[in-house]
């Protein structure tokens, strides 16, 4: 009797015992999945152990300094571009006027006294001048004249008397719109002589301009 209960005792104290292992066993197992769990989340979260890394949000402009709408980067390209180009042509202008002004500065004072005389004395003259027929344009190699646009003016005296002339020179765009005059005289030409005084633009060198008689008078 007495071995019997001993032995059930004994099973049932190794049955209680078993049932506190496994107790044991499965409160390890559980501690070990949620701080593997912990561990899942701290490196998700970007911690210092080389996990994931998360972007941050970028910040968008700020437009209260603005009085408008920001210009785009394309349209301020080409605000650049126009800025660049006016400046350019207002260069090149400038740089022509100098080098006509320069030159023409080489000529004679009775030559630019003439010139002077000439635009007075057409300023009343109508339609195209009694001398019209006696003056025409020749072109001149642009290095002679500070790579300008400029032409002889051929002035002659047909007739029998020694004659002053003034001529009145326009110069076209490649549109046929008049860009600049210029007036040219001519002093003491003789019956038959032919002169050939300059007509210079104080245009810049391109487009090229095509240059014409308007008016021509003998006097």
């Amino acid at each position: 009797m007495v071995g019997r209960k001993g032995t059930d005792a004994m099973r049932s104290g190794v049955s209680r015992g078993g049932r506190r292992l496994r107790f044991r066993s499965a409160s390890a197992a559980a501690v070990a999945v949620l701080a593997t769990a912990g561990t899942l989340t701290l490196t998700a979260c970007g911690g210092s152990g080389g996990g994931t890394t998360v972007s941050p949000r970028p910040t968008p402009p700020a437009t209260e300094s603005f009085t408008g709408t920001p210009p785009s980067p394309l349209s301020s390209a080409a605000s650049s571009a126009v800025a660049s180009a006016r400046a350019s042509a207002s260069a090149a202008a400038s740089s022509a006027s100098a080098r006509a002004d320069e030159f023409e500065a080489s000529v004679s004072a009775a030559a630019e006294r003439a010139n002077q005389e000439a635009h007075k004395r057409l300023a009343n003259v109508q339609g195209r001048g009694n001398a019209a027929a006696d003056v025409s344009l020749s072109g001149i190699p642009r290095a002679q004249v500070n790579d300008l646009q400029a032409a002889h003016v051929n002035i002659h005296n047909s007739s029998d008397k020694t004659a002053d002339f003034a001529v009145q020179v326009d110069f076209r765009d490649p549109n046929g719109k008049v860009v600049e005059t210029r007036y040219v005289g001519a002093e003491n030409v003789r019956p038959g002589q032919t002169v050939h005084p300059y007509a210079i633009s104080h245009q810049p060198p391109q487009p090229i301009l095509k240059p014409e008689v308007a008016k021509a008078e003998r006097y």
